[in-house]
C-alpha cells in the first residue's frame, strides 16, 4: 500500500494558526492585482475560491476575504518538519511538493500495527511537530490513487482503498478526476462520449495512443487502475528559476534588468545551498496578450555566480524586441553538473557571459567570494540583511506581486 499525505489549506492554515486573528476567517494567499490564489481557506473556498484562481476573480467572489502575500520561508521551514517525520516510518518518502509527499507502507503494518493505526500515528506526530497542523491521507495500491483518495475525505480526513475495491471505486470516478487530466482533455474526451473511467475503458490502448500520443497509453494503464511508478525518495533537480507578474505591463527595459538581478540573487543562492551549477540559463517573457517566449544561452562551464546569471539572462534580454509590454519576466538555469564548477583560462574561446570571448578566472573566483560572503551574511541576519547596490534604485510601487524560486524535477 501506498499513502498520498496532503496537508489541508496549508499556506493559509499556517497563517491562521500564526496569526490567530485570521482564524476562522476567509484567508487567500496572494496579494496584489495580476496574480494568482496560491492557497484558500477553508472559510474562503465556500465562496468558490480555489488554487490557480486569479486574484482580481477572488476578490470578486470573496470581497471580505483576507489577502496575504504568503512567507515561503515559514512553509518551507514547516514542510521539513513534515518530511522528516514521515522519514521515521518509512525510508521510501517521496516529496511531490512543498504540501504533500508519498510514502510507502509496505510491510510497516509489523511495525506500527493495522493501516488504520500507522496513518493515526502519522497524523498525529505531524500535528505535534507543526504546531497543530492537520493533513489528509490516502492509502491505495498505486500512486495515483492514493492521490485521490486523500482527497475524498478532506479536510482531517482518511479514506483507504483496498486493491479488491479498486475497479468499483473507479468505474464510476469522473475522467476529470485522474491526476493530470485536465479542462481541455476532459473537452477532448467528451467529444468521444467519456465522461467516466467506466466509459474510458471502452477505448483500447491503440486508440488512445494513436490520438493522444504517450500520454493515450498513461490514460489507459489510469483508466485500468495501472500505475507502475515505486515511491521514489529523491528525485535529481532538473532546473532552478524564478519569476514575477507585474502589477502593471512595462516596457521599461531598466526596470526588467533589475527584475533580471533580483532573480539571478534567487536562483544563485538556491543553486549555491544545494550545491548545484548550471550551465544553460533560460530568460522566459511574457507579453501583455499572454504570449510567452524564452531564450536560452548554454555556457562553456557550469555556474552558480549570481552575476554570471543576472550578465547572461540581461544579454538575451537585450537580443528581444518588445513588441508588445511585457507582463511576467523569469530566469532559470538547467544543465546541471555534479562535478565542481571550473573556470576558463584567460583568453580560451567560448565563454559566454555577456557575451564575451571567455570568462575571466580572477573575475568569477571574484564572484564566487562575494557570492559566499552574501550568502554566510543573510544566513546569520536573514535574507533583507544585504542586498546589493542596484536593488535599491526599484521602486516599491514597482514591486512585482509575486515571485520566487521553484525547481523542476
Amino acid at each position: 500500500m501506498i499513502l498520498h499525505l496532503d496537508m489541508d489549506a496549508f499556506f493559509a492554515a499556517v497563517e491562521q494558526m500564526d496569526n490567530p486573528e485570521l482564524r476562522g476567517k476567509p484567508v487567500i494567499i496572494g496579494g496584489g492585482l495580476r496574480g494568482v490564489v496560491s492557497t484558500a481557506s477553508y472559510e474562503a473556498r465556500v465562496f468558490g475560491v480555489h488554487s490557480a484562481m486569479p486574484i482580481v476573480t477572488a476578490r470578486r467572489l470573496c470581497p471580505q476575504g483576507i489577502f496575504v502575500h504568503g512567507r515561503r520561508r515559514r512553509y518551507a521551514e514547516l514542510s521539513r518538519a513534515i518530511m522528516t517525520v514521515l522519514g521515521d516510518f518509512s525510508p521510501l518518502v517521496e516529496p511531490a511538493s512543498i504540501d504533500e509527499a508519498y510514502l510507502d507502507a509496505t510491510g510497516l503494518t509489523r511495525l506500527f500495527g493495522p493501516l488504520e493505526e500507522l496513518i493515526a500515528r502519522i497524523k498525529t506526530r505531524v500535528a505535534e511537530v507543526t504546531g497543530g497542523l492537520t493533513c489528509s491521507v490516502g492509502a491505495a495500491p498505486v500512486k495515483f490513487l492514493a492521490k485521490i483518495c486523500s482527497d475524498v475525505n478532506k479536510p482531517d480526513g482518511v479514506f483507504i482503498l483496498r486493491p479488491k475495491e479498486v475497479d468499483a471505486f473507479l468505474l464510476p470516478l469522473e475522467v476529470g478526476r485522474l491526476p493530470g487530466v485536465g479542462r481541455r482533455m476532459v473537452g477532448s474526451l467528451r467529444d468521444l462520449g467519456i465522461v467516466t473511467v467506466a466509459q474510458l475503458r471502452r477505448y483500447s490502448p491503440e486508440f488512445l495512443e494513436g490520438r493522444y500520443g504517450k500520454w493515450g497509453r498513461a490514460l489507459y494503464e489510469r483508466a485500468h487502475g495501472i500505475d507502475p511508478r515505486p515511491v521514489t525518495p529523491e528525485r535529481p533537480v532538473k532546473s532552478e528559476s524564478a519569476e514575477c507578474t507585474f502589477e502593471r505591463d512595462t516596457r521599461d527595459r531598466e526596470f526588467l534588468v533589475r527584475m533580471l538581478l533580483a532573480h539571478a540573487e534567487r536562483v544563485g543562492a538556491s543553486l549555491r545551498r544545494h550545491q548545484l551549477s548550471g550551465r544553460t540559463i533560460t530568460l522566459k517573457v511574457k507579453f501583455a496578450d499572454f504570449r510567452q517566449i524564452t531564450r536560452s544561452r548554454t555556457l562553456p562551464e557550469a555556474t552558480n555566480a549570481t552575476e554570471t546569471i543576472f550578465e547572461t539572462g540581461r544579454d538575451l534580454l537585450r537580443e528581444l524586441r518588445l513588441a508588445q509590454p511585457v507582463r511576467l519576466i523569469g530566469l532559470g538555469v538547467s544543465g546541471f553538473e555534479e562535478n565542481p564548477v571550473q573556470f576558463l583560462l584567460p583568453g580560451l574561446a567560448g565563454g559566454a557571459a555577456g557575451g564575451r570571448d571567455g570568462r575571466d578566472p580572477q573575475r568569477e573566483a571574484r564572484r564566487r567570494k562575494l557570492d559566499q560572503a552574501l550568502d554566510t551574511l543573510r544566513g546569520r541576519f536573514g535574507k533583507e540583511a544585504v542586498q546589493r547596490g542596484r536593488l535599491f534604485r526599484q521602486e516599491k510601487a514597482d514591486t512585482p506581486e509575486a515571485g520566487g524560486v521553484t525547481k523542476k524535477k
